[in-house]
């Protein structure tokens, strides 16, 4: 059953409109659509989303427009099409743009799943936003790199798995959603045999609980999830086992992210030159000024459409590049707004400014898993280990 606060904090996807497919637009087309939706509608949303409206009407114009499925392999494997396109709307939005990262995401692990079941009309129904998910591999990517435990526990049964347990938080979902899961698969004794990977429909027998209030992203629809003995066919399976699956996709899974701290960083650098005309005279004895910040966003955007040429490349060496192009970014976006915030000044701090929602989104893009700390506990690793085969 499921719990919610608010009559409107779950709400179904709006009916899909009409528009041009995005296989008949050019990768400049889309991005040109992309940023009339950031730059209009979603700018003008931007403050009710971080109080709250989860966003799923600009979800479903950004899927009309291209711009939630250029990474998939049928629609060319446009990597740096897809961390440009989220980049574009992170710059208004770091909320919308952190969903736009988990509905990617989950494209890729149907994709990558090549379970037929999975890679059919409901792959490209994602792909459109006609319909929404997102990713529930945050306890996983800490317990898999031995951070935490792992929250769900699956046992065999005729046909599939049964799975039990808790994950307390879970984005982009809503009733009648759905999301990529992970659990452990306990033998007789309880000992865990290995991981499957699975497609979570929010069902009826799915309890969806509220978490408490963020100091940002309230727009994310995050939910605290509880399975009871809940039902895994053969066909709701991405991988099984996990872990081979889990080690090809982490690189992409990563790098994608980068399109969330480019972002942030390059709305706090607008923020900056907004106030240049009224404040230069006094903001130039400020250590962090635009166009410093710019080249050095510059060089990480390049950097992260370099390495998107090849985003399943495997080796450590690769790895390692995109973990620290994850770190490099993170950094830069909370440098970024927290210098955004002494540029503007008074004006920056008003509860409904955009640098002060900046500084909160700055803060989650450093702590969403892999947060910086877990990433440079990833660096660590591989620094004193050969890569796992």
């Amino acid at each position: 059953m499921i719990e919610a606060a608010t009559a409107n904090a779950v709400r179904t996807a709006p009916p899909p409109a009409p528009g041009l497919p995005p296989g008949d637009a050019s990768s400049a087309d889309i991005l040109s659509r992309v940023e009339r939706i950031a730059a209009g509608p979603l700018a003008e949303m931007a403050g009710r989303i971080d109080r709250g409206h989860y966003p799923l009407e600009i979800m479903a114009s950004l899927g009309r427009a291209g711009g939630l499925g250029a990474h998939l392999d049928r629609r060319g494997q446009r990597f740096d099409q897809a961390i440009g396109a989220m980049a574009e709307v992170s710059r208004h939005c770091g909320t919308t743009g952190f969903l736009v990262w988990a509905h990617d995401v989950f494209g890729l692990y149907l994709e990558q799943s090549g379970n037929p079941a999975l890679c059919g009309d409901f792959l490209e129904r994602h792909a459109r936003g006609d319909s929404f998910g997102g990713t529930a591999l945050s306890n996983p990517m800490k317990a898999l790199s031995g951070i935490e435990s792992l929250a769900l526990r699956a046992r065999r049964v005729p046909g599939g798995y049964r799975v039990s347990g808790t994950l307390p938080w879970v984005s982009h979902i809503a009733a009648g959603q759905y999301c990529g899961a992970l659990a452990g698969v306990e033998g007789a004794d309880g000992s865990l045999s290995h991981e499957i990977m699975f497609v979570l429909h929010c069902r009826e027998e799915v309890a969806l609980r509220q978490c408490p209030a963020f100091s940002g992203m309230e727009g994310s629809s995050t939910w605290s999830i509880t399975l009871k003995d809940y039902f895994v066919g053969e066909d709701e399976l991405i991988a099984d086992p996990a872990r081979p699956f889990i080690a090809r996709i982490k690189a992409a899974f990563i790098l994608l992210q980068t399109g969330m701290a480019v972002g942030v960083t390059q709305g706090s650098i607008d923020a900056i030159r907004e106030v240049e005309p009224a404040l230069g005279h006094v903001n130039q004895h400020l250590d962090e000024r635009p166009d410093a910040l710019q080249a050095e966003l510059d060089e990480l955007r390049q950097r992260a459409l370099t390495l998107a040429k090849t985003p399943f490349e495997g080796g450590r060496d690769f790895l390692l590049e995109v973990l620290d192009a994850r770190v490099q970014g993170a950094e830069l976006a909370l440098r970024a707004s927290q210098s955004a915030l002494l540029h503007q000044g008074a004006r920056g701090y008003l509860m409904s400014a955009a640098p002060q929602r900046r500084i909160r989104e700055a803060h989650f893009v450093a702590i969403v898993t892999p947060a910086i700390k877990h990433l440079r506990w990833e660096m660590a690793r591989l620094m004193r280990e050969e890569m796992p085969s």
